[in-house]
């Protein structure tokens, strides 16, 4: 094999790479900042002398108007205008009625529904859609959420290989194509895969998903029941549910406080930090303010809503000399059921609240809610843990918190990227059912036109898209919202390193060491090496960076073994959706702290999951291509 020589252009190119992996794994700053960081230090390598052919300057930007970039966009406005139009709570009704209380067949159910729904939009979208309806579905049939959750969240992954529009690896994978092809020989250039190209891979992997989970989920599920949601399991009443899901009475007491009480004068924050109570409202001279910001400034005469344990109550009466109304009686209108109530919210990956606490957010004054406790990793934390202020905890991506809001201030929420709303069975403004039938037709009409049309993919979904718009299905400023803007900057950003270091050799170079380390292998043992290698990476950084990195150097690998190009780098799209063994996965994330999962079930019951992915994904690729 012809030695290839490292030049200083590879070697500033493997920098750039070594600095990209060590930012992705370290999360010294989002993975979206790393990315934009990175792609504005290869345009400033390539302005150096001796350095510009490293990246074309000239295109630096072009991955924001590549067509992956505009197919994830059109895919996310898509999925938020089924979802608007009350398509999943229809879907959510179809469920139970099919499946009754049934275990096997509830999970069944859900999992080929999201499987499928993810092979057209994120999987990422697709569980968070599904979270609130799994919620629903465990709170009348008694199952543990924790039974559910988790083969609903593999199976969304699992989905995304359906299709070439179900994950951004497979999106981003022709683009790629287009942009290795000129470098490779004409006899070799790979050709573009088309919608369901991978449809026999994905149904495999599905299958493979749904069996493991049907015939042995009762051994590898965690049998947590305290992540039901709702009303709770069979029934109880909300009140019952939140003291077992949580240990907490989550009662209102009406506490009258007359003039001249020594607690006028004093910060609302000052009196729940001393005396381990929550206020959720206040009422001075008739007007009644809920969720007041902490800095508020008692006055009196004056009626306080407050929710803690009943000693904490008894105990803030003693110490202050107050009374308490036998009923709601300045609050019945405002706090009424039909008005406020208690709520579940789960942080998700990417929110823009991750590393801030409660106490920075100002989450009463900004978001009208009333924090109880926070969830985290099977600990909860409220302001009766002794030890801790959970305000002042910086939140992670998976944190549930549980509070008191009004039904109007949650339906403001719901439309929050930095949240999901888990609780659904509240009063609100109703969606857009008059809106469904238009919101079916332009999806159709998308899909009809990637399978009948040679548009380009954007192009097809972006009609989709645009005709939920122009139908009223979703405003303009809700498409907007619809987008994760840091997805689309992360995928754009990382393209031109993945042209870095195919133009300069750096792939070819790498390959080559690969080559002479595998040398003689047969070519499955090969293909099964570079599965197992996006496969890792996918765990430490994003699958959209590790697609990026790896294809170009599984072309080569392919190339120099004498295999098929398009099959290694179809292996490597494939295999960065390999993501159960750890939650750093954005759905594992996602479902962490709703499920009430630890990462040793991850490690349990993805593990299994794992192999099971690699042996399938890899036999399948052997037999159909």
């Amino acid at each position: 094999m012809e030695q290839i020589s490292l030049t200083y252009e590879m070697v500033m190119v493997l920098c750039v790479l070594g600095l990209t992996v060590g930012l992705f794994v370290t999360e010294l700053v989002r993975v979206d900042v790393a990315a934009l960081a990175i792609m504005v230090m290869l345009g400033c390598l390539a302005s150096l002398p001796g350095l510009d052919h490293i990246v074309d300057i000239q295109h630096l930007f072009s991955g924001f108007s590549s067509n992956a970039v505009i197919s994830i966009i059109a895919v996310m406005i898509i999925g938020a205008g089924l979802d608007r139009t009350g398509v999943m709570t229809s879907v959510a009704n179809w469920i139970t009625r099919i499946g009754g209380s049934a275990e096997s067949r509830i999970v069944l159910l859900i999992s080929s529904t999201v499987a499928f729904i993810s092979s057209f939009m994120q999987n990422v979208g697709a569980a968070a859609l599904f979270l609130p309806v799994v919620s629903r579905i465990a709170a009348r049939t008694g199952l543990p959420m924790s039974r559910l959750l988790m083969p609903m969240g593999f199976c969304a992954i699992l989905g995304g290989t359906l299709t070439m529009v179900g994950s951004s690896p497979l999106i981003l994978l022709n683009d790629l194509f287009d942009t290795i092809n000129p470098t490779l020989p004409p006899d070799q250039q790979m050709a573009d895969y088309s919608l369901f190209s991978v449809a026999p891979i994905g149904l495999a992997l599905v299958a493979a998903g749904l069996a493991y989970f049907i015939f042995f989920g009762r051994f590898v599920l965690p049998e947590q029941t305290h992540r039901a949601a709702g009303e709770g399991a069979r029934g109880q009443s909300l009140l019952e549910y939140v003291s077992k899901t949580y240990g907490i009475d989550g009662a209102i007491h009406e506490i009258i406080v007359p003039p001249g009480s020594i607690l006028v004068g004093q910060s609302i924050d000052d009196i729940q930090r001393a005396l381990r109570l929550q206020i959720i409202a206040t009422q001075y001279e008739g007007k009644t303010y809920t969720s007041p910001p902490r800095d508020t400034v008692l006055q009196a005469p004056a009626r306080l809503a407050i929710i803690a344990e009943p000693g904490a109550v008894e105990e803030f009466k003693y110490c202050f000399e107050l009374e308490e109304s036998p009923v709601l009686a300045g609050f019945a209108e405002d706090l009424g059921p039909t008005r406020a109530g208690i709520a579940e919210v789960v942080i998700p990956p990417g929110s823009g609240v991750i590393g801030k606490s409660a106490r920075d957010l100002w989450l009463r004054k900004a978001h009208g809610l009333a924090p109880l406790l926070m969830y985290r990793g099977g600990k909860t934390y409220s302001r009766e843990t002794a030890d801790i202020d959970f305000g002042e905890i910086p939140f992670e991506a998976g944190d549930t918190l549980v509070g008191h809001i009004t039904w109007e201030a949650l339906t403001r929420m719901e439309q929050d990227r930095d949240f999901v709303v888990v609780t659904q069975d509240y009063p609100r403004e109703t969606t857009r059912p008059q809106k469904v039938g238009w919101a079916l037709i332009f999806f159709l009409i998308a899909i009809s036109l990637v399978l009948l049309t040679d548009m380009r993919l954007s192009l097809c979904l972006l009609v989709g898209a645009l005709g939920m718009i122009l139908s009223n299905v979703l405003s303009i400023d809700e498409a907007y919202e619809s987008v994760s803007w840091s997805t689309v900057f992360l995928l754009a950003s990382l393209i031109p390193l993945g042209q870095a270091v195919q133009s300069t050799g750096t792939a070819e170079w790498i390959a080559h060491q690969l080559l002479t380390v595998l040398d003689g292998m047969p070519i499955w043992v090969i293909q099964a090496t570079v599965a197992v290698l996006a496969t890792v990476f996918s765990l430490i950084m994003s699958n959209v960076g590790a697609t990026v990195l790896l294809v170009p150097l599984a072309v080569n690998i392919a190339l120099g073994a004498g295999a098929d190009p398009a099959v290694f780098a179809l292996t490597v799209a494939i295999s960065t959706s390999n993501s159960f063994l750890i939650p750093t996965h954005q759905v594992n994330a996602l479902l962490m702290g709703p499920g009430g999962y630890s990462v040793r079930d991850f490690i349990r019951a993805g593990g299994i999951m794992t192999a099971i992915f690699l042996v399938v994904s890899v036999l399948v690729m052997n037999l159909f291509y």
